[in-house]
């Protein structure tokens, strides 16, 4: 599923600035950020996570343009404004996203 032959760019906004990485198509993100050394997980998260399975919704990020929502996590979290789930969305395209400051999950975002 992971074309290395293309690549997207990925901007990355975190507490510590914006990191710009080149990620093949069809990495899951969630994969991508830990390779990069940007952990979408909160620091009790990067111990306790389901490992990318989808179910413990620690690996939360904002994205900016979304794709729509494949996953159930994630169509409840795009209805109500939660983070999008980084382990179950795959760079298809040049993308940014935040990864927001949280103790587990991160807040809701409304409006």
């Amino acid at each position: 599923m992971t074309d290395t032959a293309t690549t997207h760019t990925v901007a990355i906004d975190h507490p510590d600035g914006t990191t710009t990485i080149s990620v093949a198509h069809g990495t899951v993100l969630r994969d991508a950020l830990r390779e990069a050394g940007l952990s979408p997980h909160s620091r009790v998260g990067r111990r306790v996570n389901c490992g990318g399975w989808g179910l413990c919704a620690t690996c939360g990020v904002r994205v900016a343009d979304p794709p729509d929502p494949d996953h159930w996590h994630d169509d409840l979290a795009a209805r109500f404004g939660y983070p999008r789930l980084s382990c179950q969305l795959r760079v298809t395209r040049d993308m940014r996203v935040r990864v927001p400051e949280k103790l587990v999950w991160g807040n809701r975002e409304t409006g």
